[in-house]
């Protein structure tokens, strides 16, 4: 549901909250023995959760296990407010403020959260300016994104859309090229992504739709030279991704 809590699973996703001062609820920490110290770095979550001045209630990995989906939370979890999206025109400010030209990543029903998660954590660290997704059959900002883009979700703004087609146009209006990864489309290698950019990827073996492939102004093709017929999403992201860092630092020089 739209409210409900964010779980944030792991130590490295826990400390980034705190480091960044996200809003948490409270933290749930696993301890079996009371008369025994905490250890590690679940020490430094709990000193750095007191600076904070946020609860820290401690629990039994059974208790944590029953709480989180893939039982993967490494002695920790956050619990914090439900999250807060961007829109639309708070990406293309954040662009604006940096002088930058604009490269947003748009993504077309992908439900697999931790392809989102990892799409998430290389638009980051690709410099994007912001991820776009559905409200609709589509992953949201669950715990498990969180730790799949190992606390890239603290730094990269992500609007929520109810249609991609129509964002597609407003986004058009403001400048920016549409270009959808497609298998019918232009070797990305031969194809100029170095201007004001929207990438489009599609879902998990759907691709994109037809509709919104046909807002696109261009679609563009990663070289296949091998049996296998694509890529998984987050990998596609990031070779494409990769491609316009080149072109953009090119250009710069």
């Amino acid at each position: 549901m739209e409210n409900e809590p964010l779980i944030l699973l792991g130590r490295k996703a826990v400390l980034e909250a705190l480091d960044n001062e996200r809003s948490i609820d409270r933290i749930l920490l696993r301890r079996d023995d009371r008369n025994k110290p905490l250890q590690g770095t679940l020490r430094v979550v709990a000193a750095k959760a007191q600076e904070r001045r946020v609860v820290v209630q401690e629990t039994t990995r059974e208790k944590l296990d029953a709480l989180t989906e893939s039982g993967n939370h490494q002695g920790v979890v956050a619990l914090c407010p439900a999250v807060e999206y961007v829109t639309v025109q708070d990406i293309l400010n954040n662009a604006r403020e940096k002088g930058e030209d604009p490269l947003i990543i748009v993504l077309d029903g992908v439900t697999d959260p931790h392809n989102l998660g990892a799409v998430i954590r290389t638009a980051e660290a690709g410099g994007a300016h912001g991820v776009i997704i559905p409200k609709r059959r589509a992953a949201g900002l669950t715990g498990t994104v969180v730790k799949a883009s190992a606390g890239a979700v603290s730094y990269m703004p992500i609007a929520r859309v109810t249609n991609i087609t129509s964002t597609l146009e407003t986004l058009k209006k403001e400048g920016l090229w549409i270009a959808c990864a497609h298998m019918s489309g232009t070797n990305l290698f031969e194809t100029d992504l170095t201007g004001p950019l929207a990438l489009v990827l599609g879902a998990e073996g759907e691709g994109v739709s037809r509709r919104v492939s046909e807002a696109a102004d261009f679609l563009v093709k990663i070289p296949m030279l091998g049996r296998i017929p694509s890529l998984n999403v987050s990998v596609a992201a990031g070779v494409i991704i990769y491609d316009v860092v080149r072109g953009r630092e090119a250009k710069r020089s």
